[in-house]
């Protein structure tokens, strides 16, 4: 069975035959995604799943990742904490090394991105490859997986006047769009139905996740799965776990691991760790990027998923999680308020003490739980699936090829 006849048992023959049909309109057109990391964190998950499935279309699809000093990351760090609304103040020299990188990858991929037919760009790290690019032929869109509904003005000044160049930009929700002189769409994330990460897993898979881990099966489990980073909170959800915990017995579990692309990951860890010694009951798991099937296991085993964020772009390990039947109690920021419908297919929070509220109703209530459980899994297969994400890319194509035309009619071959 080829790749898109195994997304038609899930999604529905008919979504696949819409997706053959608007890439008919693109048969061997040339796409290029780029990014600044092969693995570790949303974007690279993505496009790991989207580019083969533009292959399996028709369409010449390829993933470029471009490469960097540590102070060109450290530099781009601060890029998305600015966007992300933090005050980060970025020397002169600090702006040359990322211009100065980004010719150098430009030099690189000149040929590739010069004779492309669309290039999409992935977020600030890549973004300066525009301006080094000058014949070029195809279209280029900027796609933003931040949350930069309120960036810090100084640090999107200066990013802005490289993305203004772009065709067209692309953000994950409406809350998230800044004036740009191009058209602009409004694409959600999804997840791969059938990832490793998302699959269905044998029961007896499940347990073995749980016992290598020393969790115990008496307990019930609440997890956060996340990169160490400040902006998802994982000393917040701590603080929730320690008030929670005082009256209903329980384990928190934290999983996650670091981005090549983020030189922060490594001191949140050690503040993680510190905060949860001593405590028996809390599991600080430092997986690698490619752990894809442990992280499945343990949101199966787990009673409730927090993603108790400050700020998310998206949060697809929130869609993840309400895929395997877990209500959700998610910081209320971002694309997360996307998902996280309150007392609907999970809770939404804003300080610990109200995640704490929440997990204490969820685990004495468990038809409660299980009822918000069935509404999530059902709320992702109609909303936040590859298939979906797939279809909302080939139209922004096939909209931005046939530029000001009234109507397209995409029964022309």
């Amino acid at each position: 069975m080829d790749l898109l006849e195994r997304y038609s048992e899930i999604a529905g023959r008919e979504v696949v035959d819409h997706l053959r049909q608007l890439s008919s309109q693109l048969k061997g057109m040339r796409v290029v995604h780029v990014n600044s990391t092969r693995q570790g964190g949303g974007v690279a998950e993505l496009l790991a799943k989207i580019v083969p499935m533009m292959n399996a279309l028709g369409i010449d699809t390829s993933w470029e990742v471009i490469e960097g000093t540590p102070s060109f990351f450290e530099c781009t760090k601060g890029f998305h904490n600015a966007i992300q609304g933090n005050t980060v103040v970025l020397s002169d020299e600090a702006f040359q090394e990322y211009l100065r990188v980004n010719a150098q990858n430009a030099g690189k991929l000149r040929d590739k991105l010069r004779d492309a037919d669309f290039v999409f760009i992935h977020d600030p790290q890549p973004a300066a490859l525009l301006e080094n690019i000058a014949d070029r032929r195809g279209k280029w869109v900027w796609r933003c997986h931040i949350d930069c509904s309120r960036p810090y003005r100084p640090v999107w000044k200066f990013l802005r006047r490289i993305v203004c160049d772009y065709d067209a930009s692309i953000f994950s929700t409406a809350q998230f769009v800044q004036p740009l002189p191009h058209p602009q769409y409004i694409i959600a994330p999804s997840i791969d139905p059938l990832s490793e990460k998302n699959m269905e897993l044998p029961k007896d898979e499940v347990e073995g996740v749980r016992e290598r881990f020393g969790l115990d099966p008496d307990l019930p489990i609440i997890l956060q799965v996340s990169r160490y980073d400040r902006f998802k909170d994982p000393l917040g959800v701590i603080a929730a776990y320690r008030i929670a915990r005082k009256i209903v017995p329980m384990q928190l579990v934290l999983a996650g691991g670091g981005a090549s692309d983020d030189p922060e990951g490594e001191i949140v860890l050690k503040e993680v760790q510190k905060a949860a010694e001593g405590d028996p009951y809390i599991h600080v798991l430092v997986l690698p990027p490619d752990a894809h099937r442990i992280i499945n296991a343990l949101q199966r085993a787990a009673d409730i998923v927090l993603q108790k964020s400050i700020r998310e772009g998206f949060g697809l390990t929130v869609t993840e999680a309400m895929w395997k039947s877990k209500p959700v109690i998610g910081g209320d920021t971002g694309g997360i308020r996307l998902q996280v419908i309150d007392h609907y297919t999970g809770f939404r929070v804003r300080s610990p003490e109200g995640a704490a509220l929440r997990i204490r109703y969820l685990l004495h209530n468990q038809e409660k739980r299980m009822e918000m459980g069935q509404r999530a899994k059902r709320f992702v297969r109609e909303n936040f699936l590859l298939t979906r994400h797939l279809r909302e890319y080939l139209a922004l194509m096939i909209a931005i090829f046939h530029g000001l035309e009234d109507r397209i009619d995409l029964t022309r071959p």
